[in-house]
């Protein structure tokens, strides 16, 4: 059997020759999420003498992974929703929407394997952990969040050609049983914590009596026979997305995993550009704003702080909160040209919001727990949205 740095050196020389490049030197960067893969840096040179430095993204799976699990079929179709991002979908995107150029790819026999642009060259800068964020770069991330969300509100037909992928266990059944063999596309439900393909945490989560989220977003609301959870799931999911919640006027592609980890800045922190597109999918833009206000944007720019007494137990946007979000939503209208009235862009946020405590609470928290805590338990007290949520879910 071949080791990975042989596999890794066979691919990449495959993948330079596409260019006219020969292998001169590679080095593994990082092992993928659970030892999926690897990231590499490659150089390559051609005949005339110059040297070029890109970036492959390896995938193989590893051997002993259970391929009927949920988990291991999430991966696996990540890669794939991934190679059809970059080579089909990416090369749309104006320039000011800064990703990596991909110049060559595999997506057979298993194997997917990505030769992208050095990002590094143009954004220097690696975001890593939330607290290396400043504030410029907090804005930057923001301005390519809203431009990326408006023009593929703009251009999601471009996206809806191809099959759309489903939760991991009904797509590899359906794909079996219809025998649909069209290229498969990016996910129907962007992001991967959505609850139609969290099932088993949201019931452990429902059954867990120790966590005030168990009530609070799994038990049956009155009169309606569906928890809180479910309602937001169904507001928030593309294949259920109406009128009523005003959703549908706003769908776009999301990229599904937003976090400091995934973008370079410039040294200025004025422009990033993200990368990691696996969990790519239609959605609601919003959604990747809750991640990225919990995960990767300072605690300190989303609300006041009032002395040493910390958070109250219940929280209300505050200023910063909305402060970012006001930029966001400038950004988004103007790129898009589609205004965006407050009142429905909050209740919106506040859908996102929820979705993810939702996931947290059931997965495990990180980030700025307090601030997303406290806003949830703001936002399931607050009446005026409770009876929107209630009147959106309605067929």
């Amino acid at each position: 059997m071949s080791s990975p740095n042989d596999e890794i050196a066979t691919t990449a020389k495959g993948l330079l020759e596409r260019l006219d490049l020969q292998l001169e030197k590679f080095d593994i960067r990082q092992k993928l999420w659970q030892g999926y893969g690897y990231v590499c840096g490659v150089e390559g040179s051609s005949d005339l003498g110059t040297s070029q430095s890109l970036i492959l993204k390896y995938v193989w799976p590893p051997p002993s992974r259970d391929a009927e699990s949920e988990g291991h079929i999430r991966k696996v179709i990540s890669y794939s929703v991934e190679q059809h991002f970059y080579t089909t979908l990416a090369p749309l995107l104006p320039r000011e929407i800064a990703i990596a150029q991909c110049y060559a790819s595999i997506n057979a026999e298993g194997k997917v394997a990505l030769l992208l642009e050095d990002l590094r060259t143009r954004f220097p800068v690696a975001g890593e952990k939330k607290a290396t964020l400043n504030n410029a770069q907090v804005h930057a991330a923001i301005n390519w969040l809203a431009r990326f969300h408006s023009f593929w509100l703009q251009n999601l037909a471009q996206a809806s050609k191809y099959r759309l992928r489903l939760p991991p266990l009904e797509d590899s059944q359906s794909q079996e049983a219809l025998g649909d063999h069209r290229e498969g596309g990016v996910w129907l439900n962007g992001g991967y914590t959505y609850l139609s393909t969290r099932r088993s945490e949201f019931e452990s989560l429902s059954q867990d009596d120790s966590s005030e989220w168990s009530r609070a977003l799994c038990a049956p609301v009155h009169n309606s026979g569906t928890s809180i959870a479910e309602q937001v799931a169904r507001v928030l999911s593309p294949a259920t997305v109406t009128s009523r919640s005003g959703l549908d006027q706003y769908q776009c592609l999301i990229h599904g995993d937003v976090k400091s980890e995934n973008l370079f800045t410039t040294k200025s922190g004025e422009a990033v550009a993200f990368f990691d597109f696996q969990y790519v999918g239609l959605g609601c833009g919003l959604s990747d704003l809750a991640k990225l206000f919990t995960c990767s944007v300072p605690e300190a720019s989303l609300h006041e702080c009032n002395g040493a007494d910390g958070l109250p137990n219940a929280l209300t946007m505050g200023q910063g909160e909305k402060a970012l979000l006001s930029s966001y939503r400038k950004t988004f209208e103007e790129a898009s040209g589609k205004h965006y009235p407050w009142d429905l862009f909050v209740m919106h946020w506040q859908v996102a919001l929820i979705d993810w405590i939702r996931f947290q609470a059931s997965w495990g928290f990180w980030g700025n727990t307090e601030w997303l805590e406290a806003r949830a338990r703001s936002i399931l007290a607050d009446r005026e949205w409770l009876n929107w949520l209630s009147c959106a879910c309605e067929p």
